[in-house]
């Protein structure tokens, strides 16, 4: 099933603890694959796999900084990568979203970036120009369909 975030509600998924596994850009459409998100439904909360799709974004001001440590502890010496060098650069890791933000047509996800093992580092990706933000729910997650 497919979702269009409407800005001015509730936001209809959250994707606190959420990993991303893939990233793609095809068309000026920027796909998040989630493993989980999730939504209140009548009082519990589900987790439902799927897409985040982000139609009309400007993918040459998509911005991911990789940080050397935890926001806010000294100074920044980590990487600062255009959204496709870091598609290209870490395709075999995987983004755990900790926290969210929806502003007028960018939206913010900071977190864990988990490779190889390694204690992981600390990463923001910033998404802009987005007309509308579409959630869609795998087919095969029979606790959506009730």
């Amino acid at each position: 099933m497919e979702f269009i975030h409407d800005r001015k509600s509730n936001i209809l998924f959250s994707l606190y603890g959420s990993k991303v596994n893939r990233i793609k850009i095809h068309n000026k459409t920027l796909t998040l694959t989630v493993e989980e998100m999730y939504q209140l439904l009548d009082g519990e909360e589900k987790a439902f796999s799927g897409e985040i799709c982000f139609n009309n974004c400007d993918v040459d001001l998509c911005k991911v900084l990789i940080f050397n440590k935890t926001l806010g502890e000294g100074r920044f010496y980590g990487k600062s990568l255009c959204l496709q060098d870091f598609i290209n650069e870490y395709v075999d890791s995987e983004f755990e979203i900790i926290t969210e933000g929806y502003f007028v047509n960018t939206t913010t996800y900071t977190g864990w970036l988990w490779e190889n093992g390694h204690p992981p580092p600390y990463l923001s990706l910033c998404i802009f120009g987005i007309a509308e933000i579409w959630c869609i729910v795998s087919k095969n997650n029979p606790c959506f369909y009730r």
